[in-house]
């Protein structure tokens, strides 16, 4: 499974800004994806994950209710759209797939169970 980012950009404090996680390869095998970031100097935090086979999405607190995945099953691609983005906010967005273990219903799997990761599409809000 391989995945790929786009979306980041530089934007302004209460922006908006739609990430693009293109998934190829054995996408069959994959049971979510979910989307994490990394800000300089801090641990890598998991902010979304959508299981497959509408087996629901969750958010971590700091972006509910901004952050939106959504999925085009057509395209193989996963989104977050992110609205009234904060400075806080900026960091190195990675998408990653498929869990292995047993997780925790309503939150983000950490990220040392996920099995697949792009390289991430950095955004910046200033």
């Amino acid at each position: 499974v391989q995945l790929v980012e786009s979306g980041g950009g530089l934007v302004q404090p209460g922006g908006s800004l739609k990430l693009s996680c293109v998934v190829s390869g054995d996408t069959d095998s994959s049971n979510c994806v979910g989307w994490f970031r990394q800000a300089p100097g801090k641990e890598r935090e998991g902010i979304a994950v959508s299981y497959n086979r509408n087996s629901g999405t969750y958010y971590a607190t700091s972006v509910k209710g901004r952050f939106s995945m959504s999925r085009d099953n057509i395209k193989n691609t996963i989104y977050q759209q992110m609205n009234g983005l904060k400075p806080e906010d900026t960091a190195l967005y990675t998408c990653a797939a498929d869990v292995r273990g047993t997780t925790v219903i309503g939150q983000v799997p950490p990220a040392g169970m996920f099995r697949y990761w792009g390289q991430g599409t950095q955004v910046t809000v200033s």
